[in-house]
Parts: structure tokens; C-alpha cells; sequence
């Protein structure tokens, strides 16, 4: 039988697609749109080297901070991806602790690592025409060339995700991809 570090009544569900695909605005219209009268939503905020951006929501730290808070035992999950180190805090344990649902955009390579950990975990794919996202990564104007090549790059290279288990098809208008990450939520939250 497997044996898991970490197995907690709530859910974590890691939120994964390219750059451009649209994550961080679903993961937003998702936790603004869940029943208050069912279980408690949570969104991980990340903490990432690099400046702050005003469309998103995470920690801008340096990389000294951020070597402090790994050394500290203060990340739940940690990678390192385009140059930037990202952490997801530790406090997302208290929060699956307490049976609450926490969503988190994480990088497809921590996902076979942080199934090992986790017990209860989802990963959820959002997929987008490679076209949609260049158009989105061009437009949003945060990466300089070199870091907005190696985006464009990875995002033709991984047009799909097999270890997903659900895909959401972001090709459409935002509502229709938060809708169904709301059914999805619904149908893993029965009891």
C-alpha cells in the first residue's frame, strides 16, 4: 500500500498549462464564483524572484529571500523554471488540514513529485491553440525577449498534458473555462 507524507481531507488541486493559457484569470474567476454554502476555497499565492506584476497575484521576493525560506523548511512546494525560482508556502497544509480546497498554478514538472507527497490531489490542464497563447504572451509584454522565446518554445512543445485528470478547454471566453473548472470541482467535492 503507498504511503503518502502528506494525507489531508481537503483537496489540492495543482492548476497546470502553458504560459498564456489563462491560468491565473480561471483560478481568480473560480475562487470569486464558489458557493460560499459548501466547502472553503483557497488560492496559494505564490512567492516568485522576479518584480510584481499587476496581474497577478503572487509575492515578488528576491532570491536571497527565497533561499532563506527553502533553508527555513517554508515552501510546501518549490521549482525552478525560466530563470525564477517559485514557492508555494507551507500553509497550504493547515488549509487541507482543515478539508478546505486549495488550488495553486504550479509548474508541470513538480507534478509526479508532488503526487508522491500528496495524498489527496488533482491536476488540472488548461489547454489553449498554440496560437491563443503566443497572441496572449506577446500581448501581456512581462518577459523580455529571451524569457518570452523560451515560453513560446515550451508552449509548442506541450500542447497537452496526458497526467491530467481534467482538461479545460481555455479557447473559448473565460467564463466558459471557469464554468467547467466549477463543475469539475463539483463532481470531485460529492460525498
Amino acid at each position: 500500500m503507498k504511503k503518502f507524507e502528506k494525507s489531508y481531507p481537503g483537496i489540492l488541486i495543482l492548476v497546470v498549462g502553458n504560459s498564456g493559457s489563462g491560468k491565473d484569470s480561471i483560478i481568480k474567476g473560480v475562487v470569486e464564483k464558489f458557493p460560499r454554502n459548501k466547502m472553503t476555497i483557497r488560492l496559494a499565492q505564490r512567492y516568485i524572484t522576479r518584480p510584481p506584476s499587476e496581474f497577478e497575484g503572487n509575492i515578488s521576493i528576491s532570491p536571497n529571500e527565497f533561499k532563506e525560506m527553502e533553508e527555513k523548511n517554508l515552501f510546501a512546494l518549490n521549482w525552478h523554471i525560466y530563470g525564477l525560482n517559485y514557492g508555494v508556502p507551507i500553509k497550504i497544509d493547515k488549509w487541507l488540514e482543515n478539508g478546505d480546497i486549495v488550488l495553486v498554478n504550479v509548474s508541470r514538472t513538480i507534478v509526479e513529485e508532488t503526487r508522491k507527497i500528496y495524498k489527496n490531489i488533482k491536476v488540472v490542464f488548461i489547454e489553449v491553440p498554440f496560437e491563443i497563447s503566443l497572441k496572449r504572451l506577446k500581448e501581456r509584454g512581462r518577459e523580455n525577449k529571451q524569457q518570452l522565446n523560451m515560453r513560446i518554445e515550451r508552449a509548442r512543445k506541450n500542447k497537452s498534458f496526458p497526467a491530467a485528470d481534467y482538461v479545460i478547454d481555455n479557447s473559448k471566453d473565460l467564463e466558459y473555462a471557469i464554468k467547467q473548472f466549477l463543475e469539475y470541482i463539483k463532481t470531485i467535492t460529492k460525498d
